[in-house]
C-alpha cells in the first residue's frame, strides 16, 4: 500500500507540480485502520493555482491509467478524494474540481468537506507533499457536530431499515458507534476503534451482532464471498434500527433532538 501512495503521488504532481500542491491523506488510512476490501484511501490535493484543463482531463483518469500500468495492484482503485485550489475550497467557491469516488471519476464544479472529514483531516491527517495548510482550516464547533451526528441519525433511520448482502451494512453498526462516541468526547475515531470502544459499553443492544461486525471490518476479504455472512447481513435492519434508538437516547440525553425529529414507532 506505501508503494502504491508513493506511485500515486508521483504520477500527481507530474501533472501538476507547476500548481504548488499540498497533498494529505486522511482518513482510515492514517487512523491505522486501512481494510483492503472495504476501505478507501482518502486523498486531499489543495493547489495555489488553478488546475487547467488539460490537467483536469489527466488527473481524471489517472486512476484508470495507473490499474492498467499495475492490473495485479489493488490500491488504486481505493483512492478517493478531490483537487481543486485550496482558496475555493477554504470559501466553498464553485470551480474546476476533479473529484475521484466509489462509483467513478468525473470533472466537477464542487467539492466540499463534511464535518466528519474536516475533523479526520485536521486530527491526523497527513501532509505527503508541500506545505502544511492546515492551520488555514476552520475546526467544527461543537454545535456543527453535534447537527452532523442528527444528520447521521436521521439518514440511518431513513436508510438502513432494510439492508443488503454487501459487507457495508456491517458498517451502519460501526457507523453508530463512532456517532456515540463522537458525541461523548467531542472527537472521531475510526470505525474499527469505534466499534470496539461501543462493545466496552453497558448500553449495546446486542453485543454479539456488534462484535461480529467489528470481525467482518477487520477480514473484509474473508467474509466476502461467505453466503451465511451475506444473509446475517440481509437480516441486520432490525438490529440496525434497535442501535439507533441508542443514538437517540443520546441525541435527547444532549438536547439535540427536537421531540418532532424523533422516529414514531
Amino acid at each position: 500500500m506505501l508503494q502504491s501512495i508513493e506511485i500515486m503521488k508521483t504520477h500527481i504532481l507530474e501533472i501538476i507540480l507547476e500548481n504548488d500542491p499540498s497533498i494529505y491523506l486522511f482518513g482510515s488510512v492514517v487512523l491505522d485502520d486501512f481494510k483492503l476490501g472495504w476501505s478507501d484511501i482518502d486523498i486531499l490535493c489543495l493547489t495555489k493555482t488553478p488546475l487547467s484543463e488539460n490537467q483536469t482531463e489527466r488527473l481524471v483518469y489517472l486512476r484508470q491509467e495507473l490499474l492498467e500500468k499495475y492490473p495485479a495492484n489493488p490500491y488504486f482503485r481505493s483512492f478517493e478524494g478531490g483537487f481543486l485550489t485550496l482558496s475555493d475550497f477554504l470559501n466553498k467557491t464553485p470551480s474546476r474540481v476533479v473529484y475521484w469516488g466509489t462509483s467513478g471519476q468525473r470533472i466537477t464544479d464542487q467539492y466540499y468537506f463534511d464535518v466528519f472529514s474536516t475533523m479526520e483531516l485536521m486530527d491526523s491527517g497527513r501532509l505527503i507533499y508541500g506545505e502544511n495548510i492546515l492551520e488555514q482550516l476552520t475546526y467544527p464547533s461543537q454545535e456543527e457536530v453535534q447537527a452532523a451526528v442528527l444528520q447521521h441519525y436521521h439518514t440511518i433511520r431513513r436508510y438502513a431499515l432494510i439492508t443488503g448482502r454487501s459487507l457495508y451494512s456491517a458498517g451502519w453498526l460501526l457507523d453508530i458507534a463512532r456517532c456515540l462516541y463522537t458525541l461523548q468526547t467531542g472527537k472521531i475515531i475510526a470505525k474499527t476503534v469505534a466499534g470496539e470502544w461501543a462493545l466496552e459499553q453497558s448500553y449495546i443492544p446486542d453485543k454479539q451482532i456488534l462484535k461480529k461486525a467489528v470481525e467482518i471490518r477487520k477480514n473484509p476479504i474473508q467474509y466476502k464471498n461467505d453466503e451465511s455472512i451475506q444473509e446475517w447481513l440481509e437480516r441486520l435492519g432490525p438490529y440496525i434500527q434497535q442501535y439507533a434508538d441508542v443514538l437517540e437516547e443520546q441525541l435527547n440525553h444532549y438536547h439535540i433532538l427536537q421531540p418532532q425529529e424523533e422516529r414514531r414507532l
